[in-house]
């Protein structure tokens, strides 16, 4: 089963993102990593979502060796635009056209795969005008090297000037219960546009499942640094934790129990539905169990009341997504 994303570009209804497959929230297997990407294209969640900065390449070179022998099962898309910046050991933005064609180039070659299916603009460089750089886009998908483009992070109107210039298959953003800002101008621009919608972190980076102790997280692991995981706000927040464990107790699937996880992505799922456009969310995990676990959110139905108090426990989230200035569009709209 696939979906018309965006663009003609047809995906599996739910994809696996990547990032957690290298240590961004503590130490990853690369076998057991390899082995859930297999899996995962075993039951049919093909969309393979990745970048080129996680694990600075080591992420791509990990899926390199999916690709090596199952290529044609996968729907690839990578991202280029976050560079890190060795005069302040931090991380800088780019989006000039000389870093477009560069970063292609070494995804490519990580990746060893002559076309990205989906190739990103993973944030704004607010130092370039997004025509700029949608242009030097386009011209991948000229030369055959990228077959469609997405945009991570945008606004409304950004989104709107750099369909101008051409077709947007996807607008990665973050997008779960507890993070729906990008409904208010981005998710109706881009249902008005034809442009489907990649939630990332649908999970909450992990909050959603009700199984995170963020008391136990690691000393590096950059959730402590995201305000709404901060001591305060966390405790507050549990409370949406609660009513997904509720809803999750009155549904089953195939006779087993429903999971909070599940829930969350049928939300989700029905967002989509309900505000008109394709909406193919990328949890992220190490383990082969957890991928049939979210997996099965895809035929999990939510009712009118409990979509209603779902809707109203995101209400209550206290504390922002970010803690960088400009880093997400909620900032810029």
């Amino acid at each position: 089963m696939t979906i018309n994303l965006g663009d003609n570009l047809r995906v599996s209804p739910l994809g696996l993102g990547g990032m957690a497959l290298t240590p961004v929230y503590g130490p990853a297997d690369p076998v057991e990593s390899l082995a859930t990407l297999n899996h995962a294209v075993d039951v049919g969640v093909s969309f393979i979502d990745t970048a080129n900065v996680y694990g600075m390449g080591a992420n791509e070179e990990l899926i390199a060796k999916l690709l090596k022998d199952r290529r044609g099962e996968v729907q690839l898309a990578t991202k280029f635009g976050i560079a890190s910046n060795p005069a302040t050991g931090g991380r800088e933005v780019r989006g000039d056209p000389a870093y477009v064609k560069e970063s292609v180039a070494a995804s490519l070659k990580r990746l060893n795969t002559e076309v990205i299916d989906l190739y990103y603009m993973h944030r704004l460089d607010t130092r370039v005008p997004i025509e700029e750089t949608v242009g030097a886009m386009a011209e991948l998908v000229a030369e055959g090297k990228v077959r469609h483009l997405g945009l991570s992070e945008v606004t409304a109107a950004e989104l709107e000037r750099a369909v101008g210039v051409h077709p947007i298959a996807a607008v990665q953003s973050e997008w779960s219960i507890w993070s729906r800002d990008v409904e208010q101008s981005v998710v109706p621009a881009a249902a008005r546009l034809g442009v489907g919608f990649v939630p990332y972190s649908p999970l909450g980076r992990g909050f959603l499942t009700g199984t995170l102790q963020v008391s136990a997280l690691a000393e590096g692991d950059f959730r402590r640094r995201i305000p709404r995981f901060a001591d305060g706000a966390i405790d507050a927040n549990q409370a949406v934790v609660e009513v997904i464990r509720r809803v999750a107790g009155e549904l089953t699937i195939n006779g087993a129990a429903a999971t909070p996880a599940q829930v969350a992505l049928a939300w989700l799922l029905a967002q989509g539905e309900r505000l008109g456009l394709p909406v193919v969310p990328i949890p992220g995990t190490r383990r082969s169990a957890r991928v049939d676990e979210n997996l099965g959110a895809v035929s999990l139905n939510l009712s009118e009341a409990q979509l209603a108090a779902l809707d109203q426990a995101a209400d209550a989230v206290v504390g922002s997504r970010s803690n960088s200035p400009n880093w997400v569009s909620q900032d810029r709209e």
